[in-house]
């Protein structure tokens, strides 16, 4: 099956690197810290800007600090960080279709988790301070299009979790799940499924995607 485009924007966090032991390691210990239920917190924090799930559960006033005491107990932590299956054949073989980076994570935390893994970085990133809105907002995917010059309807937006699936069907992009983090039934969403990055390959104008 071929998904024309004039480019992809790929999620990173569950989509190209998987770093959910350092994520959740840190997340328990800030839960403990500041009276939160970490199973809560957690349960819908992925894929999503970790400034937006703090102002779930905590004041305005408490938000901003208690924002930049989890960032600093993710910052200083690489354990447990691996590339998701295909994710580096996927980045060093797009045969010249363009591609960007859209994460909730800030720069600090997609460089270290992306050094790590190992995973190679395109010129066009746009991270959470570059957004007024975090996921299922869209903003970050209409700004990658309009740095990338392409009609945002022209990408191919690749995630792993259901509040960017939203965020980039808001885009208007054609939005193609992984089921790298969340069951098939979360991601339904979609406009098209594969298992992994494994089953995706790129040519100059679009994906090839092989079904299981």
């Amino acid at each position: 099956m071929i998904l024309p485009c004039a480019a992809v924007l790929f999620d990173v966090d569950g989509t190209l690197v998987d770093s959910t032991p350092l994520v959740e390691r840190a997340a328990r210990e800030w839960a403990a810290e500041y009276g939160v239920d970490a199973d809560e917190f957690l349960f819908d924090a992925h894929g999503r800007r970790t400034a937006d799930r703090v102002a779930d559960f905590l004041p305005p006033g408490q938000a901003a600090e208690a924002t930049a005491r989890l960032d600093a107990l993710e910052a200083t932590r690489s354990d447990g960080i691996t590339a998701l299956p295909g994710a580096v054949d996927l980045l060093t073989n797009m045969n010249g279709l363009p591609y960007a980076f859209v994460t909730s994570m800030d720069r600090t935390q997609l460089q270290t988790r992306t050094e790590v893994a190992a995973i190679p970085v395109p010129a066009t990133v746009v991270t959470a301070e570059d957004v007024p809105d975090g996921k299922p907002d869209p903003s970050g995917y209409l700004l990658a299009a309009g740095r990338l010059g392409v009609d945002p309807a022209a990408c191919i937006v690749i995630e792993d979790a259901p509040a960017g699936v939203a965020a980039g069907r808001a885009s208007g992009a054609t939005v193609l799940a992984v089921h790298t983090s969340h069951p098939p039934g979360a991601l339904t969403g979609a406009h098209h499924a594969v298992e992994d990055l494994t089953r995706i390959t790129a040519t100059p104008t679009g994906l090839r995607l092989a079904r299981a």
